[in-house]
């Protein structure tokens, strides 16, 4: 069922687990999110970004989420929000529709002109009740991408973090710690710092992205050490398209879509499935 991001996370909080953001970019990606949380009872975060937007349509991916987490996910609790919003734009539009939370990130800018831009998106989407998340400390990478990072990745500070959350009054903050959009051989979660920006950040849900780059143990500690929200988007792709790819080069005369991409919903699904597990979301719905 789809319900307000604010039940999933605040019971995460409660009860001392993260739950997982999944980037999806078609019918087939949605449909391994919806079916990982029914199975395996967990509570989810179905994300899109701009450019999932601009290829599927605005109204098509509500419409679609809202009947997957009705007829697929059932009675389990699944959220829609918006990750990465650049545009001030994007993040009328996913509000207007109807997300229940939205990603104004503004990181790549100035501080004062991050927290300008955040704070005028936070006001307009709490007259909707419409939680939003900001950010703090710019990404490297790009989601699908790996290998080598070129340049050290940046980190947040942790007063930054604080003068932010004061000055805009964000729902969920996400802060660079180490990770990367990708995965990438550079990541490493600076612990000591997570667990600085804990401390000033009070009860404020901490978001991190780069979720596909880390380690199993590296991401458990996180949790340990504060994390609530952690964000998947690579590996969900590169479970999709390693898979169709595989299918089509078994089939090179298959003229039926459906039997080269029924094969990546089972392929997203148990993937996001591993990942509920190791977050401690399984079984929580």
């Amino acid at each position: 069922m789809l319900v307000h991001i604010k039940e999933i996370v605040n019971h995460a909080q409660k009860n001392n687990y993260a739950v997982g953001a999944f980037n999806i970019h078609n019918l087939e990606t949605a449909l391994g999110v919806a079916r990982a949380a029914a199975k395996m009872k967990s509570p989810a975060i179905i994300q899109v970004s701009e450019g999932a937007i601009q290829y599927m349509g605005l109204g098509v991916v509500k419409s679609l989420i809202t009947v997957l987490a009705a007829d697929e996910a059932g009675s389990v609790p699944i959220a829609l929000h918006l990750d990465h919003g650049k545009k001030y734009s994007s993040v009328i539009e996913c509000v207007t529709a109807g997300f229940s939370s939205v990603h104004m990130d503004g990181s790549d800018l100035p501080l004062l002109e991050n927290i300008v831009i955040t704070k005028k998106a936070v006001d307009f989407a709490h007259e909707k009740n419409v939680w939003v998340q900001g950010e703090v400390g710019p990404l490297l990478g790009g989601h699908g991408e790996s290998g080598n990072l070129v340049g050290k990745i940046p980190l947040a500070s942790p007063e930054e973090v604080a003068q932010f959350i004061a000055a805009t009054n964000v729902d969920t903050i996400a802060a660079a710690i180490g990770t990367a959009h990708g995965s990438f051989k550079e990541e490493h979660i600076d612990f000591e710092l997570l667990t600085k920006i804990k401390e000033v950040i009070g009860n404020v849900p901490l978001v991190m992205h780069g979720g596909s780059g880390n380690d199993d143990n590296s991401v458990v500690q996180a949790i340990a050490n504060g994390i609530n929200i952690i964000n998947i988007g690579t590996d969900i792709k590169v479970a999709f398209t390693s898979t169709v790819i595989t299918q089509a080069q078994k089939n090179p005369q298959e003229t039926d879509p459906r039997k080269l991409l029924a094969p990546t919903i089972e392929a997203v699904m148990k993937l996001v499935q591993a990942k509920m597990k190791l977050f401690g979301s399984a079984g929580k719905a």
